[in-house]
């Protein structure tokens, strides 16, 4: 029994358990980038950037058509039940994010909101000179889709009120106001978990991340009429 315990022990001293802990145990296999600088007079220069600007306007614009087109259809329906439904809009909106950001990543980086694009600046992930350009591109993106539904269906559109939610009987403005701020948090937030240079093969997680963040958001707040 001696015998035993002696090798156990030698055993022990032998194989050391000496295995690192916590955040040590992992290898920095990433390289963060640097701060982008806040005025890039070049950028003005590169094709690259205008034509992520163009990225940016037409994923917008066919994110507005197509999700106006869906809310429309919903609301202007007489038997909600022959319609999309909730799930539907949720899923019309949450498909378009997912489409257009897998298109889109590799060109401009799949913003497709102002408020990705803003939260990125102050994390100094892109200069100043292409957020901007970036926030007008998806603004006039974003007119330009509305504006296509209203020139072709524009009696359905004054009638459905261009798609627009009010905040439901039950709920108050501050409600409503909670809700988007909180909404575009969680948005902001899984884009900037989804792009961390210290995931692993984090570009095919991205639009699957998204899709779900629009999926269950959309579920959640289209209850008290509220879109994000």
């Amino acid at each position: 029994m001696e015998g035993k315990e002696e090798d156990v022990r030698l055993g022990a001293n032998k194989f050391p358990e000496r295995q690192p802990l916590g955040t040590s145990a992992q290898s920095k296999d990433y390289m963060d980038p640097p701060p982008a600088p806040l005025f890039e007079a070049g950028e003005l220069r590169s094709w690259s950037f205008w034509r992520a600007g163009i990225a940016e306007f037409m994923a917008t614009f066919l994110f507005l058509y197509i999700t106006v087109l869906t809310v429309m259809g919903y609301a202007r329906a007489p038997n909600k039940c022959a319609t999309v439904g909730i799930q539907g809009i949720a899923w019309a909106f949450g498909g378009m994010i997912f489409a257009l950001v897998y298109c889109t990543a590799g060109i401009s980086g799949g913003h497709i909101n102002p408020a990705v694009t803003f939260g990125l600046l102050l994390a100094r992930k892109l200069s100043l000179t292409r957020a901007i350009f970036y926030m007008i591109m998806q603004c006039l993106g974003a007119i330009c889709g509305a504006g296509v539904v209203k020139g072709f269906q524009k009696t359905p559109y004054q009638v459905a009120g261009g798609g627009a939610n009010v905040v439901a009987h039950g709920y108050t403005k501050g409600d409503g106001l909670g809700a988007e701020i909180v909404g575009t948090f969680v948005l902001v937030y899984t884009v900037f978990s989804a792009t961390d240079a210290k995931r692993s093969a984090r570009d095919s997680h991205v639009p699957l991340l998204v899709i779900y963040r629009f999926w269950l958001l959309f579920q959640l707040g289209l209850q008290c009429s509220w879109f994000t």
